[in-house]
């Protein structure tokens, strides 16, 4: 399937999702990167771990990643709390703001080297002995920073990926630099939680490519 009707399938519709709706499954991502985003624009990134914030960038998280799966099944996650979240978001709170700016066409050695220390630090702040996989590392990244895809079964098929790695990102960027015009063609705000209305934030590169690469391989 090429790339416009993948991503139009996403948008618009197809078996069990409705399309992109604020009441839909994958709107979802809309509103915990909305939130997360919200903090790096005004320059408040530490307070994503305040006492005022923490319950509710917990909660943001948490149901993003339920929503996309990662609670089911054999993960860890299962048998845990939202509290379990707090170390992560303690973590993410004290990462550079660099992050909210990397995007697919800015994967750089410097660059892929800082993202590979973000999953350093999810993966710390997750728990070593739970094993975190790359699947559920890159699902937190997209969802807070939404500069990576999410290597699940579908992404890692369609562009044939392993590991989440230098040479991944390298073929996610060769990918985007070889569709650059259809892929930047779409643009494709997020919807807002309280209004239901598109905002004026809209998705990343790697948002897209992971929307492309989703439905491409079902």
């Amino acid at each position: 399937m090429d790339i416009k009707t993948s991503i139009n399938y996403f948008l618009n519709g197809y078996r069990k999702n409705k399309g992109r709706k604020p009441d839909e499954r994958y709107a979802s991502f809309d509103f915990c990167y909305n939130y997360f985003y919200s903090f790096y624009k005004n320059n408040k990134i530490k307070e994503l771990a305040s006492q005022e914030n923490i319950q509710t960038s917990c909660l943001q998280l948490g149901f993003y990643l339920a929503s996309w799966g990662m609670l089911r099944g054999s993960s860890f996650l299962l048998e845990k709390s939202i509290s379990n979240f707090k170390n992560l978001i303690i973590a993410i709170s004290n990462m550079s703001s660099v992050l909210w700016e990397i995007d697919v066409d800015k994967y750089t050695g410097n660059n892929i080297e800082l993202l590979l220390e973000c999953k350093q630090k999810i993966a710390d702040a997750l728990g070593k002995e739970n094993k975190p996989s790359d699947t559920l590392i890159t699902k937190i990244m997209l969802g807070v920073f939404a500069n990576v895809p999410a290597y699940d079964q579908y992404v890692r098929k369609s562009f044939k990926l392993h590991s989440f790695n230098k040479k991944s990102l390298l073929k996610i960027k060769k990918v985007y630099d070889e569709n650059k015009q259809i892929l930047d063609s779409f643009q494709i705000p997020t919807y807002d939680f309280c209004t239901s209305v598109e905002t004026g934030v809209f998705y990343t590169k790697a948002k897209i490519i992971d929307m492309y690469g989703f439905v491409n391989r079902q």
